[in-house]
């Protein structure tokens, strides 16, 4: 049944119909006195749980890039889990309190409720997002071969744009910053010539050489896209280097 639903309702539709099966069936067994009621509401509620179980599930796979796709899963299993045994100690000590029928009025509520509140967040479907890495980056040019904890790095890209294109160009850039962030940048900014209102720089930092090497590797052709959106509003193609932290008690780059 679920791939005609979905076809009819996508994959957030779905998920809000399950919702409100869950409440429904909440709701009966509120109001079960016999065992075909208290049936009926488990076979409803064992439907919805498989309808959104499994579009969340697929949403948080294809959310995530492959090279974080194991820690990201681990940690959307850990919330799901972790909040559903959470609750299930707030709900039964709310039923000690009011009464079992009481509370899963209360609980069938507060789904109804949660479809609306949860509309603006969108489950990822995988359309029109390829997160397969795009190698586009050029390998950084050096001078010396650097060891695998060299560090911390920076990197700043300039960019030059015209005055007219600047708020086009400042809302397109910010999306880059969650870019670095994912792919293991700790910091990020962007600041302005104060001598030439058209020249700005971004920067991001990493902790070591090795870290922005796998930096690289990790950008996906869904980044490239947003790139190609930042260089519409530029004047030429942006400038990048590289920066090593510096030790200064032998000359070499700081081990850090």
């Amino acid at each position: 049944m679920l791939p005609k639903l979905k076809a009819k309702v996508g994959a957030n539709g779905l998920v809000a119909l399950g919702e409100i099966g869950t409440a429904i069936s909440l709701a009966l067994f509120g109001l079960s006195r016999d065992p075909i009621m208290a049936a009926s509401a488990s076979v409803i509620a064992g439907i919805c749980w498989i309808a959104v179980l499994a579009n969340l599930n697929v949403s948080a796979q294809k959310a995530l890039p492959d090279w974080v796709r194991g820690r990201g899963l681990a940690m959307y299993v850990t919330v799901f889990f972790g909040t559903m045994t959470l609750g299930s100690a707030i709900w039964g000590e709310l039923s000690e309190i009011v009464g079992l029928p009481i509370t899963h009025f209360i609980a069938a509520a507060g789904a109804i409720v949660a479809v609306p509140l949860t509309s603006r967040w969108k489950l990822h479907t995988g359309a029109g997002i390829d997160l397969t890495p795009s190698m586009h980056w050029p390998d950084p040019i050096v001078t010396e071969t650097f060891g695998d904890d060299a560090g911390p790095v920076m990197v700043t890209v300039e960019y030059r744009i015209d005055a007219k294109d600047r708020e086009a160009f400042l809302q397109s850039v910010e999306n880059l910053s969650h870019e670095r962030k994912r792919d293991g940048a700790y910091a990020w900014g962007l600041f302005q010539d104060t001598a030439d209102d058209g020249r700005f720089v971004e920067t991001f930092l990493l902790e070591s050489w090795t870290e922005h090497l796998r930096q690289h590797q990790r950008v996906t052709k869904a980044d490239h896209k947003l790139e190609q959106k930042v260089r519409q509003h530029l004047r030429g193609p942006p400038e990048v280097t590289h920066y090593i932290a510096a030790d200064r008690s032998d000359g070499k780059r700081a081990n850090s």
